[in-house]
């Protein structure tokens, strides 16, 4: 684990608290930092906080979300949805809003390695083609209309998940279990996090592709 958090208090308890789940953890406490450690060490996970000196968590995730895909937890003192859209569009699988408790980060933490351990596990090659958008699940590329369409390991799982139950309502609380991992009775999960990577992959693939059904979830149109 890389822990990236310039509050050297904050920063030591994740670091303390993810050791006593098993974790080695390395830390940093600047962007310039953050990214040379990613860089030496090849971490599972980044625990990574948005405020920081040098350059600030979102031009971290994008350098080492560039390098590599690796799943990002980001940390963020502003609940704003259009600062919680961007680090989506960075890279970030998922976020917590500080305050936050150690039992939820760990939980959302246990749930990301879960969902990639997951992903690497399934069998390939698979392709899915619903009209003009073709995902190959092998190489996690995905195209529509021939276009090819940057995603994030997140954004790339909720929509294979959707392709491969066309046309079915998929309430939020379904998505938070089985994409994300969460477990929705225990606290700390947030349907928030589902909408914020609709809204990401409407932006992306196009509005008309997921629709929503009001007070239920999302649902894939086929597309022509």
């Amino acid at each position: 684990m890389l822990v990236v958090e310039d509050d050297l208090t904050i920063a030591a308890s994740i670091a303390a608290r993810l050791r006593a789940e098993g974790f080695t953890v390395e830390l940093a406490h600047d962007g310039p930092a953050a990214v040379a450690a990613e860089a030496a060490t090849g971490p599972d996970l980044v625990v990574l906080d948005v405020m920081l000196p040098g350059f600030d968590g979102l031009e971290v995730c994008r350098r080492i979300q560039a390098r590599r895909p690796v799943p990002v937890l980001m940390l963020t003192a502003r609940a704003d949805e259009t600062d919680l859209l961007v680090g989506l569009g960075v890279g970030a699988d998922d976020y917590l809003t500080k305050p936050f408790s150690m039992r939820v980060l760990t939980a959302r933490v246990h749930a990301l390695l879960r969902r990639v351990e997951r992903s690497s596990a399934r069998p390939g090659p698979e392709r899915i083609v619903l009209g003009d958008l073709e995902i190959d699940i092998d190489e996690r590329r995905v195209t529509r209309a021939g276009e090819p369409a940057q995603l994030t390991p997140i954004e790339f799982d909720l929509l294979v998940h959707f392709a491969r139950r066309p046309r079915s309502v998929q309430p939020r609380e379904r998505l938070l279990a089985e994409v994300w991992d969460w477990d929705v009775h225990a606290g700390g999960a947030t349907t928030r996090a589902v909408d914020s990577h609709i809204k990401a992959l409407r932006r992306k693939l196009g509005a008309d592709l997921i629709r929503t059904v009001h007070g239920v979830g999302y649902a894939l149109e086929v597309p022509a």
